[in-house]
């Protein structure tokens, strides 16, 4: 068997840059969106003890005088960012919020509340909004989950990566096995919700060990767990330097296994890495895969918002001095561009056909502004090569679909 996914599976998923836009001088216009999709909000902290080498997210080492993060400085540029950026979502409510990182973990309860405070009296954030905060488990103690919660976080994601001692020194994580799983029953204790990331196809890892993370894992019960495999992305120390991996074949054997484990423990299997119990799917992150909206506010962070003529595209400053900097003098966004017709069947496409179930047939005309039948061409040449179905109303990837989904996707790309 070959491997399985090409495509990064960040189970947490973060907003990442689409080089599929097209500049904001003479772009088309849509004709058919009514209205918006639903909007949800990510907050990016750009902060890490320490860059593991296999990361391409944008996270900096910590590297300030006494080991204090500029807090107060980074809180009042998102708080201007959210500020600016509240026109554009005028009266839309939000339904998710998403910490992510970097590591949010190292800031504090109070910096959490602060920025959770102004969302709310900035925007409309629904009731029974689902917010998000990432956590590493070398940098948590239940004082801080404690005040996270009381801030209003509901669900923690903690990066695990894996249980046993010898990958996470592989992996350049600061925390050790036994922290890994005081941490998360620390979380389990705190929040009702709580999501653990796990990797497989580790270096020299065995599939005994990948399935005894497995094991560990849904021993915890947590309601959500994300298992990736370990990719290696240009520009990291894994890229250029590569460790010794499982091969393709034993990759594969590792992610249906897992799978088959996790179903057995009454985990589902709704998008290409994350399995939930019943009821209990990552919103903010269906968000995503169901093209919804999101603003996105701090370094380097990444939006997608639209309106009834068009779909936008919007990037922050990578750097946390330069985003920092510019944020407090008003002009937080570094680029603005408009996602062109012709991309929007694959950005649409690149997202939905995550979800294992797909997507409603009628959403796509309701988050894009087109006609399916745009896609025509392409839809029946992935039903020809059996890796798309159409079933009662709903398009979705077959299990060949799921298994090659770079080569389901590259029909909508083309």
């Amino acid at each position: 068997m070959k491997k399985i996914i090409e495509i990064k599976a960040a189970a947490e998923f973060k907003p990442q840059s689409i080089n599929t836009v097209a500049p904001l001088a003479g772009a088309a216009t849509l004709s058919g969106l009514s209205n918006p999709p639903p909007l949800s909000l990510y907050i990016h902290i750009p902060w890490c003890v320490q860059k593991c080498p296999y990361c391409d997210f944008n996270s900096h080492e910590s590297r300030y005088k006494n080991g204090e993060l500029p807090e107060k400085t980074y809180v009042e540029a998102l708080i201007k960012d959210l500020e600016l950026a509240t026109p554009k979502v005028w009266g839309r409510k939000i339904k998710s919020i998403f910490f992510g990182g970097g590591t949010p973990s190292l800031f504090s309860p109070t910096a959490i509340d602060a920025i959770l405070s102004q969302v709310r009296a900035l925007t409309p954030l629904e009731y029974d909004a689902e917010i998000t905060l990432e956590a590493n488990p070398g940098t948590v103690d239940i004082a801080n989950f404690a005040g996270y919660k009381q801030a209003g976080v509901n669900r923690l994601s903690l990066g695990i990566q894996s249980f046993n001692a010898g990958y996470l020194k592989a992996l350049g994580r600061i925390h050790d096995d036994k922290q890994a799983i005081k941490a998360a029953e620390l979380a389990l204790a705190t929040f009702d919700r709580v999501n653990l990331d796990v990797m497989y196809g580790l270096p020299q890892q065995s599939l005994a060990d990948a399935l005894a993370d497995a094991k560990q894992a849904v021993a915890l019960n947590p309601d959500h767990l994300s298992f990736y495999h370990l990719t290696l992305e240009p520009n990291t120390p894994f890229y250029h330097t590569p460790p010794s991996l499982p091969d393709d074949d034993t990759s594969a054997e590792m992610q249906v296994e897992i799978e088959n484990f996790l179903a057995q423990h009454g985990y589902e299997h709704y998008e290409t890495s994350a399995f939930a119990k019943k009821g209990s799917q990552a919103r903010h992150n269906l968000n995503y895969w169901q093209f919804g909206d999101y603003l996105g506010i701090g370094a380097g962070a990444h939006s997608k918002l639209s309106y009834h003529d068009k779909i936008t595209r919007e990037t922050r400053p990578k750097h946390p001095k330069a985003y920092m900097e510019q944020a407090l003098q008003g002009n937080a966004v570094e680029r603005e561009s408009i996602v062109s017709q012709d991309a929007l069947g694959f950005e649409f496409m690149m997202n939905a056909l995550r979800l294992i179930d797909g997507v409603p047939l009628t959403l796509f005309q309701q988050h894009t502004g087109l006609s399916l039948i745009t896609l025509e061409p392409a839809i029946k040449q992935a039903q020809q090569k059996k890796l798309l179905v159409i079933e009662n109303g709903y398009i979705k990837p077959t299990l060949l679909g799921q298994r090659y989904l770079n080569e389901l996707l590259q029909f909508f790309l083309d």
